[in-house]
């Protein structure tokens, strides 16, 4: 069952719209932590987002901002706003789709499952998932999914970008030069320590799933993943 969170400060319009899209056999989540929200988001890991831009403390765009580090599910920004920048800026902090308020149920229905078929169904690109595997290991990029026999972790989206990179180099080392440059690319200037916090948190992922000592550092050149299960995994 495909999962919807809705992130709107409204009560009546949030509890309108759960209650509608429940009737179609959806899952729905109606956010009411408007500060910690990306902990709602990677605890329901939603397939699809319905998000207001006029909320309590960061608007709209702030927030899709943050999902897109973590996910490329679809966003769809619901708002009373009707202005054309504000729709190109939804679009441009990583927006999908753009209703404006007051909306017809109907149209918000066909909004999304038009795009949960783009993103999940018999549209999304090559009709097919793309699936990493080495050694028992499994990365499932689109999904941000790592499993290992019978265990499987959530992923962020950076940390499915450094697993795939240290994948399609295996066995070869992949170089801090070549992770930086691919996870950052759109910046000019990272700290050093960004991609060893990164790796850090990569490491425990496989340790959840019973992977230890999964990435070796090479000293003066960049890290090498090691695929060994060792039957423990981290409480």
């Amino acid at each position: 069952m495909e999962k919807i969170m809705i992130v709107e400060d409204d009560p009546k319009i949030a509890g309108y719209l759960h209650e509608f899209i429940e009737k179609y056999e959806y899952d729905v989540l109606s956010v009411d932590d408007f500060e910690n929200l990306m902990d709602s988001f990677r605890q329901y890991r939603p397939h699809l987002v319905l998000l207001d831009i006029n909320l309590p403390r960061f608007d709209g765009f702030y927030w899709c901002r943050q999902i897109r580090l973590e996910s490329i599910c679809p966003v769809i920004f619901i708002s009373a706003r009707t202005g054309e920048m504000d729709q190109v800026m939804a679009l441009e902090n990583g927006g999908d789709d753009f209703i404006t308020k007051p909306f017809n149920p109907d149209v918000v229905m066909a909004k999304i499952r038009s795009q949960l078929r783009r993103a999940y169904g018999e549209y999304a690109l090559g009709h097919q998932e793309r699936i990493l595997q080495k050694e028992g290991l499994k990365l499932f990029p689109e999904r941000l999914e790592l499993s290992f026999g019978i265990d499987a972790v959530p992923l962020t989206k950076k940390e499915t970008d450094i697993i795939e990179s240290l994948m399609d180099r295996h066995p070869r080392v992949a170089g801090r030069e070549d992770l930086l440059e691919k996870l950052w690319d759109d910046q000019m200037y990272v700290d050093e320590n960004t991609l060893n916090v990164n790796i850090t948190r990569v490491r425990k992922k496989f340790q959840e799933i019973g992977i230890i000592d999964a990435i070796e550092t090479v000293r003066g050149a960049g890290y090498r993943l090691h695929v060994t299960w060792t039957g423990e995994k981290e409480s």
